[in-house]
């Protein structure tokens, strides 16, 4: 048995690289993963860019699934061997955010989202799991691991965007960009039973890629002022409109596209544009338009996923469309950089292993 692996690393702001590294190991309640396939998210290229504080050596990556390695005494969900998937966010399941359903602030704000921000994440050869049993999810014996691996982050968060969001069936739902999140958000919100469902994005190829997951209408961003147009088309304002970019003129647009009483259901990872968000008073009725705001991180949990995992085998979706670049981890710093630059029409690189 090897006692090394490769990783892609931060190796410091703005840096990233393959390293070799020792093969973690399983405490109790823990696991280790031997990694079968990964995908790279922009979450990543933020946090190289700085956004988010980490030491340099950390190991990048919070979208792998793969076979149990190794586990820790006390582990009895799962056993060498199987194949499991993980969420981007590894809660405890114990503090009070996850008693009360907010597994993705276990422990404080964003407390949930460990890999790479509180530990090595999973762009890796092996990885670890904290809170095996709570975290660790099987994936069903007919589902590619390229598949499953789509809950590990994208699914589970476009879909919470949708669920926030508060469309009633036959509604009408706005989602605000179609990079992998906001496409995950327009299956999510055909899934919750939207009637209508406009989405926005200039670029071309995911514009096509959100009407085969759902859109209704695409709007294009340089064809004028969006929010009018949306108003135009819904004769007053979407139930929910969905935030998937994190930019103060997609935030604005949600807002001032939602009707009284509707509700803006925030996914982007706002931040890198600047340190505050404004409100326009006349779209929000002065504090007094019935609005509601409401913001979430990639729900965790076994369970979660294992719901995730039964709307990919019974195919009620299928976000493999997204996979628009394939590498091996060998390669995995020319992937990173393509999701950096956002070249060759990259929405999203799955990476693969020996």
């Amino acid at each position: 048995m090897p006692d090394t692996m490769r990783a892609l690393a931060i190796l410091r702001v703005g840096e990233v690289g393959l390293v070799e590294r020792d093969i973690p190991r399983a405490g109790p309640g823990e696991a280790v993963v031997r990694t079968t396939a990964s995908l790279i998210c922009t979450s990543d290229v933020h946090t190289v860019a700085g956004a988010l504080p980490v030491p340099d050596g950390r190991l990048l990556g919070h979208e792998s699934v793969g076979i149990v390695h190794e586990v820790g005494e006390g582990v009895t969900t799962c056993k060498v061997g199987d194949r499991v998937a993980v969420n981007a966010v590894t809660p405890d399941g114990t503090c009070d955010a996850c008693q009360q359903g907010y597994t993705s602030q276990c422990g404080g704000p964003l407390g949930g989202y460990r890999f790479t921000i509180q530990k090595d994440g999973n762009l890796a050869e092996y990885f670890h799991v904290n809170d095996a049993d709570y975290n660790l999810a099987p994936i069903p014996e007919g589902l590619a691991d390229e598949v499953a691996v789509y809950a590990c982050d994208m699914l589970s968060t476009g879909f919470i965007g949708a669920e926030n969001a508060n469309i009633p069936i036959g509604g009408t739902a706005a989602v605000f960009a179609q990079g992998a999140v906001g496409l995950s958000a327009t299956m999510g919100a055909k899934l919750c039973g939207a009637g209508l469902i406009i989405a926005v994005e200039g670029i071309p190829g995911r514009a096509a890629l959100a009407k085969q997951f759902g859109a209704d209408i695409v709007i294009d961003p340089a064809d004028g002022n969006v929010a009018e147009q949306i108003m135009d088309i819904t004769h007053g304002g979407v139930d929910g409109a969905i935030e998937a970019l994190g930019h103060p003129d997609t935030w604005e647009g949600c807002l001032r596209s939602t009707k009284a009483g509707g509700t803006i259901s925030n996914l982007g990872y706002h931040g890198v544009e600047g340190p505050t968000l404004s409100i326009p008073l006349d779209a929000f009725g002065l504090g007094m338009s019935g609005k509601k705001i409401v913001t979430d991180l990639c729900p965790g949990g076994r369970e979660r996923m294992s719901r995730l995992m039964r709307l990919l085998d019974t195919n009620k979706v299928d976000p493999t469309p997204m996979t628009t670049h394939r590498f091996a981890i060998g390669d995995v710093e020319a992937a990173f950089e393509t999701m950096s630059s956002k070249s060759d029409g990259v929405v999203k690189p799955l990476i693969t292993y020996p």
